[in-house]
């Protein structure tokens, strides 16, 4: 697990490259050529996991140097792949090895065969293409800026490309990531600036002095939707298997492992196989609060560590711990989000780094399974008239409804169509308080998810809810959960894995049938009841918390955080109407939970302060 950077015709020396130094403190490289009228460089900083020896080091030429990579991620099939490249002398053990001659022999397409989370670039000499991509979920961030047709930069992060281009903030990306909460690739609010959509390749042509750069994904929409016909007795059995297969698999390290506790099913599944092929206890790591509040799991997951004879380590968290660590978080993750759970992770991710290199997490499962709330929504729609939402709705906010789920779920039920729909149940702020807010309409959002939805074939999935899964599975938990994941574990050189995202078990379970995994009043059915045979009721039993922070009660101490939003003197006032936020502010003090929508504003303040 690292940290790339790299470019065409833009010099960049190591203090460049040391911008994401924390990604990889081990090693480091940077390797120049010349290709006609083109000068390339790659640069890579090492966090050394599979092979430890300088056999692992990047930038990594092939023996006849015709071939190049820097990469970041992990491969956890690589092996299985080595055995179709049996002419090779291969100098080490590591998997980065193994993909460049992978991709050397069998073509850009290749990739399609990693099991794994990455994000790469592959640069053939001969050719003069070079190859960026990003791994089919989106578990690894790209970044690329193509400002000029000559120059090119590419990067992990965003700050050090922003070191070398000048880039300016995009008012629709802007409204998009109001309308989301998150920016969905390949946008982010600068306007050049751009991310590698997960599972896409970006190509680009050096053999003349103006670049020429394709986008093509390598998602396999017909692969996705292979429905099978196999008994649910007979899933629930084959779902275990490839669970224990994939966590297996993703022990494969040279340091020791750890694992990210919470006090649920998914991450007690996760341990429980990882322990049982591991011969010591394994270090397990929970984050909690100070003050009791129902966000906290210490309680659930010591419980869960216990039974399965894991070494429990905790750390609490308070308001202001929040209100400290904000304005870094922020910085290190680069793109405001409306998730409040980035701030625990921080304090998690900070904690397991003093003990391990690469922890294990849960995360995943809930948006192939069937998990949120949401997609109960979408059950319950098929037995409620589109005219009922368009009543009950304003007589919910007659009587005084201010649970913004329930609101939110009417709105969405007003919507024959998906895509809509869709974007009404993701709504952070619905459209006419974006143009209150900032001055103009949010229009890019619906092109974003209609790109998904019609490369994954949704109108073969016969079932909305089974489109809405397999759309979040590639947007949302790709440029939220998972984006902030990497930068704030990789911020703590700490590398994070995510079995419940093994390729051969998620294409096992977009196979089933979609009430195998979720039915009215029932959630992750399959996972769930494979569960009750390998762990006790009192852990399948416990009520779902999630991944969250306190923020609702938090923010009604308003102080410290108007002081913030309504600073007259910020950047943030040059893009938002002050009123408007004091607006929000209220809604949240007189009952309304406004939590993500506040914690996307203090995310933007900050992130002006540094970055606009």
């Amino acid at each position: 697990m690292c940290g790339i950077l790299g470019s065409v015709n833009l010099e960049f020396e190591d203090s460049i490259l040391d911008l994401i130094r924390r990604r990889g403190p081990d090693d480091s490289g940077i390797e120049r050529l010349s290709l006609n009228r083109n000068s390339v460089i790659l640069g890579h900083r090492r966090l050394s996991i599979v092979d430890l020896s300088p056999a692992g080091h990047q930038p990594m030429f092939t023996m006849n140097r015709r071939f190049i990579i820097v990469f970041n991620g992990e491969i956890y099939n690589h092996l299985d792949l080595r055995r179709k490249l049996s002419d090779v002398h291969f100098r080490g053990h590591s998997d980065t090895e193994t993909i460049l001659y992978y991709i050397a022999k069998y073509g850009p397409n290749a990739v399609c065969d990693f099991n794994g989370i990455f994000s790469l670039a592959f640069l053939d000499v001969e050719k003069k293409k070079l190859l960026l991509c990003r791994d089919p979920f989106g578990v690894k961030p790209l970044y690329y800026c193509w400002q000029k047709p000559n120059e090119l930069v590419f990067a992990s992060e965003i700050r050090p490309i922003q070191q070398m281009v000048h880039d300016t903030v995009d008012l629709d990306n802007l409204s998009e990531l109001l309308r989301l909460r998150y920016s969905p690739s390949p946008d982010t609010l600068f306007k050049n600036i751009r991310k590698v959509r997960p599972g896409h390749i970006v190509s680009v042509d050096l053999s003349e002095s103006g670049l020429k750069i394709f986008e093509s994904p390598i998602i396999s929409s017909s692969q996705s939707y292979l429905k099978s016909s196999i008994t649910y007795s007979d899933a629930v059995d084959q779902y275990g298997y490839l669970l224990r297969q994939a966590i297996e698999r993703q022990l494969m390290s040279d340091v020791e492992v750890g694992i990210l506790l919470s006090g649920g099913i998914d991450s007690a599944l996760v341990a429980k196989f990882a322990q049982e092929n591991t011969s010591r206890p394994m270090k397990a790591f929970t984050v909690g609060f100070k003050n009791q509040d129902e966000s906290d799991e210490i309680k659930e997951a010591h419980e869960t560590a216990s039974y399965l004879g894991l070494e429990h380590i905790v750390t609490r968290i308070g308001f202001d711990d929040f209100l400290e660590s904000i304005r870094g978080c922020i910085g290190i993750v680069e793109e405001p989000l409306a998730t409040t759970s980035i701030i625990p992770m921080y304090y998690l991710s900070k904690l397991a780094s003093q003990k391990v290199k690469v922890i294990l997490s849960g995360q995943g499962a809930d948006e192939p399974l069937g998990g949120y709330g949401r997609y109960q929504g979408e059950l319950y729609r098929c037995f409620f008239p589109s005219i009922l939402a368009k009543i009950f709705k304003p007589l919910a906010k007659l009587v005084g409804v201010r649970n913004d789920q329930i609101l939110r779920g009417l709105d969405t039920f007003q919507h024959m169509n998906d895509i809509p729909r869709f974007l009404s149940a993701y709504s952070v702020f619905h459209d006419d308080k974006i143009e209150k807010l900032i001055g103009i309409h949010d229009h890019k959002s619906a092109k974003r998810l209609q790109y998904t939805y019609d490369l994954l074939e949704c109108v073969r999935r016969k079932n909305s809810v089974e489109r809405m899964m397999a759309v979040d599975l590639r947007m949302n938990l790709a440029d939220d959960l998972l984006l902030y994941t990497d930068k704030i574990t990789m911020h703590h050189s700490l590398e994070c894995r995510v079995p419940m995202l093994d390729l051969e078990l998620v294409r096992f379970i977009e196979s089933l049938p979609y009430h195998y995994r979720v039915k009215l009043r029932r959630t992750k059915i399959i996972h769930r009841d494979f569960a009750r045979k390998v762990l006790p009721e009192s852990i399948i039993n416990r009520k779902k918390k999630g991944f969250q922070s306190p923020t609702k009660i938090w923010f009604r101490r308003s102080g410290p955080v108007r002081e913030i939003l309504l600073d007259h003197s910020s950047r943030f006032v040059n893009f938002f109407d002050l009123a408007e936020i004091n607006n929000v502010l209220k809604e949240h003090e007189n009952g309304f939970n406004r939590e993500r929508q506040i914690f996307l504003l203090l995310g933007l303040y900050f992130w002006m302060e540094e970055f606009a």
